[in-house]
């Protein structure tokens, strides 16, 4: 199996985790790094996993869901107040089973990765997620 990997950065994005003891319970935000490595069952024409210059759909949706939002939990208390500063212009939410980084990881597959075989006829999909809080921190998903 032959793999490749397309680096997204400086993606700023804010998250909380409502239940936690220390300051990561207040919205607060990061610079992430995505890592998606790619994998296929055979190569293109061009003898490639997948051409880099055709996952503009990729950054199109980082762009769109999550460029300046916030990661939010479905479980935070707070999710309705939420909400309403989302109708009122002043957020925008991505709300996900879990916001913190192993969570917005196993989100990101499970968006991208259908994308990606979409994209290429079930030829190709992801094999991994790696998402970097920063510079600091990381975390991996692969199915």
């Amino acid at each position: 199996m032959l793999t490749c990997s397309k680096t997204y950065r400086d993606i700023p994005l804010g998250h909380r985790q409502p239940f936690h003891k220390g300051r990561c319970s207040r919205i607060h935000g990061h610079n992430w790094t995505i890592k998606l490595t790619f994998a296929a069952s055979e190569l293109d024409s061009n003898g490639f996993v997948l051409d880099f210059g055709n996952l503009r759909y990729l950054k199109e949706w980082i762009d769109q869901n999550l460029d300046h939002a916030c990661a939010i939990s479905t479980s935070d208390p707070h999710l309705e107040r939420m909400k309403n500063w989302e109708a009122d212009g002043l957020i925008q939410l991505l709300v996900l089973e879990s916001a913190s980084c192993e969570g917005i990881a196993q989100h990101l597959f499970e968006v991208f990765d259908p994308m990606v075989r979409e994209h290429t006829n079930g030829r190709a999909w992801i094999v991994s997620i790696e998402l970097e809080e920063d510079t600091k921190n990381s975390a991996t998903y692969a199915p």
